[in-house]
């Protein structure tokens, strides 16, 4: 990271880093200490920050969060009353700079529920900062998914890419039984995202709202008007801060069919698929989408708008479900009573959920059920149909090396974007 202008997040950082041979982190001290618990910092306080991650974080009694960041005075301010009030105090802090809560070394780690072009920014600025990371997916490009995955290691640090689906009991089961081979040589991957929200938004200049730090909201990405149509949610259809409907709910439903196809570390060989963007307003992230992969394997996957749902089709069968966590369905009842036996694949998940994987994991140093490595896989799989809608051509994609073959403009839509003003990663 470079041109990071905050001075005490750069002396502090550098500091850390020299001592931290001889500190011993606080998660791990005395049983009886106060230090004992996992302290938290939390990035993020919109909806899904206080709504899904925030609750989750309360309910261990090991985890002890002490302050909320959000650009948004008002969502801080509010994640602080739901923490105070949980723990009968007042001395949950707030901050509408995330730097500040890497600053402070009473922090183990960080849960980063922010739009997502500032998701990999941030990780890679905590880790260095000394944290370990939950952090919501996906990243921005491919990219960005290597550098994160190479800090994590460098670094030496706990990383959970953040979503529940492998503690979802129907998909980890449907995962298993496919390696387990119930439905035979799997031929055939179905994935059926949603479509996305209305729009096309509207683009017309607003005042900022007081207490909204809009600058920093936008950060890396290019300066812009206010609107309420590009915050919030809405972010997710606007290609400068996501990647649209399919980066979005891809990482939940590609995570299982790349599980089940034993390609999670890995991915497609070619990709082709059409489709188009919002235009006439303020969204540009695709809109409609048709994408097929094939993967070294001979497995081909399949990509369209509906109900979401995934299906795994064999030479002996299937198994999948029709719509979001819906019940498990299957060819046969042989297949769907099937029982994994001793000596079969056991695929690593945690009934609880991610976050307790994760505290769990920042004890242990281990990784998480949905490390760094697979979250960018999966997040590579969105974008390679991001790129191949908008190449409108077959390509060839080398998942060993990471690059597309003999298409320098795809690979160009793989790189790290340049940044704004201080904002940058290298």
């Amino acid at each position: 990271m470079k041109s990071v202008s905050r001075r005490n997040f750069v002396r502090n950082s550098a500091a850390a880093a020299i001592a931290a041979p001889s500190i011993i982190p606080s998660h791990v001290l005395g049983k009886d200490a106060p230090s004992n618990k996992i302290t938290v910092g939390f990035i993020g306080t919109g909806g899904h920050g206080t709504g899904w991650n925030l609750p989750a974080y309360l309910s261990n009694d090991d985890a002890r969060i002490l302050v909320t960041c959000d650009a948004d005075e008002g969502r801080a301010n509010h994640a602080k009353r739901i923490v105070d009030q949980n723990y009968g105090n007042k001395d949950c802090g707030t901050t509408r700079d995330f730097r500040e809560v890497l600053e402070r070394k009473d922090i183990d780690a960080v849960m980063i529920s922010t739009p997502d072009h500032w998701h990999t920014l941030i990780s890679v600025m905590a880790m260095r900062a000394g944290k370990d990371v939950q952090c919501e997916k996906p990243t921005l490009t491919i990219d960005e998914g290597k550098l994160l995955t190479d800090t994590v290691r460098k670094h030496k640090k706990v990383f959970q890419t953040s979503t529940e689906d492998r503690a979802v009991p129907v998909y980890h089961r449907m995962a298993e039984l496919v390696r387990n081979g119930r439905i035979g040589k799997l031929e055939r991957i179905e994935v059926i995202l949603p479509k996305q929200p209305n729009g096309p938004g509207d683009p017309t200049p607003q005042p900022v709202p007081k207490g909204f730090d809009y600058d920093m909201w936008l950060g890396p990405a290019p300066q812009a008007p206010y609107t309420k149509d590009r915050v919030l949610f809405h972010f997710r259809w606007i290609s400068d801060y996501s990647g649209g409907i399919i980066c979005d709910w891809g990482t939940h439903l590609f995570d299982t069919a790349q599980w089940g196809n034993d390609t999670e570390r890995s991915g497609p060989v070619e990709i082709e698929g059409t489709g188009n963007r919002w235009e006439g307003g303020l969204y540009d992230t695709v809109k409609d989408y048709d994408v097929t992969y094939r993967y070294a394997n001979g497995v081909t996957m399949t990509c369209k708008p509906g109900n979401p749902s995934i299906k795994f089709i064999g030479s002996k069968g299937w198994v999948g479900n029709t719509g979001w966590r819906a019940p498990l369905q299957a060819s046969s009842k042989e297949i769907l009573e099937s029982k994994i036996g001793p000596g079969e694949t056991r695929l690593f998940t945690n009934p609880k959920g991610e976050h307790r994987n994760f505290l769990d994991c920042v004890k242990s140093r281990k990784d998480p059920y949905f490390p760094v490595d697979i979250g960018h896989r999966v997040s590579t799989v969105c974008h390679l149909a991001n790129i191949a809608i908008d190449r409108g051509v077959k390509l060839k994609w080398d998942p060993e090396k990471e690059v597309f073959l003999g298409d320098d403009k795809a690979n160009e839509m793989c790189r790290i974007r340049p940044g704004r003003g201080e904002w940058k990663l290298v």
